[in-house]
């Protein structure tokens, strides 16, 4: 136990000070994952010779990946301690990213599907595990602040600063194909940085060893969270909306580069930084609406910043770059500005990480790998709804609805979602204090 004289300015802003360097490694990391993010459809489309729908169901298997790592993140770490899956997504990453690259010139849409979906196991596996981690060391007054905190690393990374290093590498390999393929390969030396980093900085014993009692079976610990999913509507709805959350994100990544950068005339460049200033609005806020949560209650942020606030800014988005003159610079100007609004209203959901725990107190590590699972689904959730609206002929526009239509139902389900936060004093609730060793 430890007071408050105990604390470094990192713990009281929500960072918890043992895992500092872990958070930077996340940072790192995530922006090699993100390189691609916004080329990798019309990429593949281009080196394959594909269809949009082709890909978009080659980019669902890969988030259909990303799902199952997610929960396996949680389930694992239960298992294993988070830090032994953060290797494990570390190696799984690197080894397939160098696979997939040499599976795109042969020109096998098979290879290329395998060793991208294999990959697709990595970055949750690496991500969310320390999150995990993190849940463990944080004391439940601060959890939504430090859940945004990694949210403000993870997005800081996937997509932003991750286009960033695509708009400065692909120039600089030739443009075009071969310089978004240089892209990626320089990306894997972002991923190796962000894991040692991770890897040789943070030394808390905490999470490096299991975390669900000795006398659970290995059966039992992979499938708590499945099973409390099964028991508990709450957790189910919780899972569900967490799921939706940036299913949109990932959608747009799909059908806004080439609506943005050839249909609307702005080109790749002004796409890559469009996306750029989208995300970092939603890095500036992350931490912001998780001490908002902290504050004014976790279900009424999530209700009204995150599921009300991302619908309207998700519409803004999609229908103001087709409001303005095609090509013009003023247009762009407020195209941006209108992504901005969904990126930050986007951080409102930040405190589904604290409420997901909250809803399952005596199990908290299942309930951890629910969220997890959802947070890493929404890009399957994302990128299958496009593939299925685009296959029935909808378009591009049908795809905005049906996320708008996604956001209606997570309104409801989060009215059903009141658990009991210290900080707003609810009845028997006292203030928990942090877990970690004095910092040196």
């Amino acid at each position: 136990m430890t007071t408050k004289a105990d604390e470094t300015f990192l713990d009281r802003i929500g960072i918890p000070h043992p895992l500092r360097w872990g958070f930077l490694g996340v940072l790192i990391f995530m922006t090699g994952n993100g390189t691609e993010s916004n080329f990798i459809t019309p990429h593949l489309m281009e080196a394959l010779g594909s269809t949009e729908a082709t890909i978009a169901t080659v980019i669902s298997l890969y988030s259909a990946a990303v799902l199952i790592a997610s929960y396996l993140s949680g389930a694992l770490s239960d298992l294993w301690g988070p830090r032994r899956v953060m290797v494990l997504g570390a190696v799984i990453w690197v080894v397939f990213e160098v696979a997939f690259l040499l599976a795109i010139p042969t020109g096998s849409l098979a290879l290329v599907t395998i060793t991208y979906f294999i990959r697709g196991l990595g970055y949750p596996l690496f991500a969310f595990a320390f999150l995990v981690w993190g849940n463990l060391i944080t004391p439940t007054k601060r959890n939504g602040t430090a859940v945004g905190w990694f949210y403000v690393m993870f997005t800081g990374g996937l997509p932003t600063l991750g286009s960033v290093f695509a708009l400065i590498m692909i120039p600089s390999f030739g443009g075009g194909l071969s310089g978004e393929t240089g892209a990626m390969w320089s990306s894997i030396a972002l991923v190796v940085i962000g894991f040692c980093v991770a890897w040789f900085g943070v030394r808390v014993p905490r999470g490096r060893h299991r975390i669900a009692p000795v006398e659970e079976s290995t059966p039992a610990v992979l499938t708590a969270g499945l099973r409390l999913t099964a028991t508990n509507p709450k957790t189910l709805m919780g899972f569900l909306i967490r799921f939706i959350n940036t299913a949109p994100q990932y959608g747009m990544f799909i059908i806004l580069p080439a609506v943005i950068s050839d249909e609307l005339g702005w080109g790749q460049a002004r796409w890559l930084t469009m996306t750029v200033l989208v995300y970092a609005t939603n890095i500036g806020v992350n931490a912001l609406f998780g001490y908002i949560g902290d504050r004014w209650g976790w279900q009424r942020t999530v209700r009204w910043f995150g599921i009300f606030g991302s619908a309207v800014g998700l519409l803004a988005w999609w229908y103001v770059p087709h409001w303005v003159p095609a090509g013009s610079t003023w247009g762009y100007v407020l195209a941006v500005a209108a992504g901005c609004v969904f990126g930050c209203l986007l951080a409102g959901f930040v405190p589904m990480g604290a409420i997901m725990p909250a809803l399952a107190p005596d199990h908290k590590g299942a309930a951890m790998a629910m969220y997890t699972t959802a947070a890493g689904g929404s890009a399957f959730l994302g990128s299958a709804v496009v593939a299925v609206v685009l296959a029935i002929g909808m378009g591009n526009v049908g795809v905005v609805w049906a996320f708008i239509v996604l956001y209606a139902a997570a309104f409801v389900m989060i009215g059903f979602l009141k658990v009991p936060q210290p900080r707003l004093g609810r009845p028997g609730e006292a203030a928990e204090e942090p877990h970690w060793p004095r910092a040196r």
